[in-house]
């Protein structure tokens, strides 16, 4: 009986075994199965990554480059196996993207603010030497009577003019200002001192005198603006035409008309000149077309800076443009207005004497449109001290040149101070 119990218990042993032994078979086999699978999944994994890897080198980075060196957004190819979707792998190459897609735009800011400080601080510098070319001619038309000289003297301060007018668009354009203020001027002759800065002055022909001024924030900024603006209808037009300026009062302010007989511009040019001018856009050194024209989006930075507006999307009567800036009575003085200001305070005693600002003085115009403007008398609360000796009236054409000359030195003096103090300026706009 015993032998019995025995025996069965190792045949159910035995048979416990067997049925384990092949449980562990068909388990091993299984695993055997599933590792070759994971193994051969991995393996089509990594060849689909190898392949994603090319791809980003050869196609995605390269686009990203491409679009950076045209300052143009391009399109990015995207993943080149879409079954990788999702997947951690692809997360990684996302980062990767997004950290090389802002060096662009942090290189393009730290370039531009490099242009900006390079140009502003050349600027200044050719600002200086402007100024000391002008005061040179200035005590030339001074000491000299010849014609033959006033006559060379006049082209170079014209010229110099010139040059100055275009390190002050390009000081603008780098952030800075156009240079201070003194006092309140006739709108008048903030367009007869546009006029003086462009080469083809001759071929300006203003209409009208408004009997209001151009408040002392906004003049040498107006002054640019208009000289650019004068400066491209000159250009753009033949030289047998004129460029026609007029005025129009309304109740809100003035309205400066400027007419060429040019070739006009296309649908295209009209709305990437709007932009321009609407001063909305900013203007980056670092993208400026070659060769750079400064004229357009200097004359918007100045418009939005300082309160006015400038359009030029209307067609002149002479087939050509018509630019039109618009003044606000905001940055207009009436003449009532000028002299209902209450006098400036007596200076304390101790302090050096200042300039007190005369009232505007009414301008004559000469044949060729040009202002011809007195010096003003520059009194002082302490000494008098020894005045120059007062000029003699024109009479030849040598002292007519030195007189015109002159009158637009004068005329220089009462508007702004030199491009060389830009950084000073304080009166800025809200």
């Amino acid at each position: 009986m015993n032998l019995l119990v025995t025996a069965v218990v190792l045949a159910v042993l035995l048979a416990a075994a067997v049925v384990a032994l092949i449980r562990l078979t068909l388990a091993r086999r299984r695993l055997e199965r599933q590792h070759a699978a994971d193994v051969k999944r991995l393996s089509r994994m990594l060849g689909l990554a190898e392949g994603e890897v090319w791809h980003l080198a050869r196609e995605r980075v390269p686009a990203m480059v491409a679009g950076l060196w045209d300052s143009q957004s391009r399109e990015v190819p995207g993943l080149l196996h879409p079954e990788l979707e999702g997947t951690r792998f692809v997360a990684a190459v996302d980062a990767v993207l997004a950290t090389f897609g802002e060096v662009p735009e942090q290189a393009a800011r730290r370039a531009e603010d490099a242009a900006r400080a390079a140009v502003a601080t050349t600027s200044r510098s050719m600002a200086a030497l402007v100024q000391e070319v002008q005061a040179a001619v200035w005590a030339m038309l001074e000491r000299h009577d010849d014609p033959k000289v006033l006559e060379d003297v006049s082209r170079i301060d014209h010229t110099a003019s010139q040059l100055g007018r275009r390190v002050q668009v390009i000081s603008v354009l780098a952030g800075s200002w156009p240079g201070r203020q003194r006092e309140d001027s006739p709108l008048l002759d903030v367009v007869r001192g546009a006029v003086s800065r462009i080469r083809d002055y001759q071929r300006v022909r203003v209409t009208g005198e408004p009997p209001v001024l151009v408040s002392s924030q906004a003049v040498e900024a107006v002054i640019l603006a208009l000289a650019e603006l004068l400066d491209n209808a000159a250009r753009h037009s033949s030289p047998s035409t004129h460029v026609q300026v007029a005025f129009t009062t309304g109740h809100n302010g003035v309205t400066i008309v400027i007419e060429d007989a040019g070739i006009g511009l296309t649908p295209e040019e009209r709305t990437r000149v709007a932009a321009r001018l609407s001063g909305q856009a900013p203007v980056l050194l670092t993208q400026m077309p070659n060769p750079p024209r400064f004229g357009i989006p200097v004359a918007g930075v100045l418009a939005a800076r300082y309160g006015f507006r400038i359009s030029a999307d209307q067609e002149s009567a002479y087939g050509g443009v018509r630019a039109v800036v618009y003044l606000p009575n905001d940055r207009l003085v009436t003449s009532a207005a000028r002299q209902a200001r209450p006098s400036p305070p007596p200076a304390a005693p101790g302090t050096p004497p200042a300039e007190i600002p005369q009232a505007p003085v009414p301008v004559p115009e000469r044949p060729d449109g040009l202002p011809q403007r007195r010096r003003r008398a520059r009194h002082a609360a302490g000494p008098v001290r020894p005045q120059r000796p007062v000029m003699q009236p024109p009479t030849g054409a040598g002292e007519t040149l030195g007189a015109f000359a002159r009158g637009r030195r004068a005329a220089q003096d009462s508007s702004s101070d030199s491009p060389a103090s830009l950084t000073d300026e304080g009166n800025t706009t809200q």
